[in-house]
């Protein structure tokens, strides 16, 4: 069809950001720069930021942004000090389609309160969390909203 573009074949796998983490050397006082100077309210170096999608105005939606030990783990390298969590539908899915498509996908799930978790890495070697939220969003931080 004339006019349309590669990209506008792409399926809609990711359909949001749902955090973002750094690694800091003193969490705390990194945590207190950023409440002072920011206005981001933190509790235990976490801030869970609230909006309201368009479609569905009785649902909260959440973006989390955290700052991690220097030497966490959790990033699984420690040359990388950043870490995108980005929101999905069906995250047994994408994670089965991402395998086929040869990327790389951490064997691990995680199943919490508050989602489901799955990882992949970029070509980069970049960490990437994957995070399918619960039908009903429960936060497990205090709620910041978004103006």
């Amino acid at each position: 069809m004339p006019g349309k573009s590669k990209s506008s074949h792409v399926r809609k796998r990711v359909v949001g950001v749902g955090g973002i983490f750094f690694k800091a050397k003193k969490p705390k006082e990194l945590s207190d720069w950023y409440r002072k100077h920011l206005g981001i309210k933190t509790q235990e170096n976490v801030a869970l930021f609230t909006w309201q999608p368009r479609k569905s105005s009785n649902r909260v939606g959440y973006t989390v942004w955290s700052i991690f030990p220097h030497d966490t783990s959790y990033f699984h390298s420690k040359k990388r000090q950043f870490m995108i969590n980005y929101r999905v539908k069906n995250l047994d899915k994408l994670l089965a389609e991402l395998r086929r498509e040869g990327v790389r996908v951490d064997r691990r799930t995680e199943n919490l309160e508050y989602g489901r978790f799955g990882w992949v890495t970029d070509p980069e070697g970049n960490r990437i969390e994957l995070w399918e939220p619960p039908l009903t969003n429960k936060a497990p931080e205090p709620e910041i909203p978004s103006e």
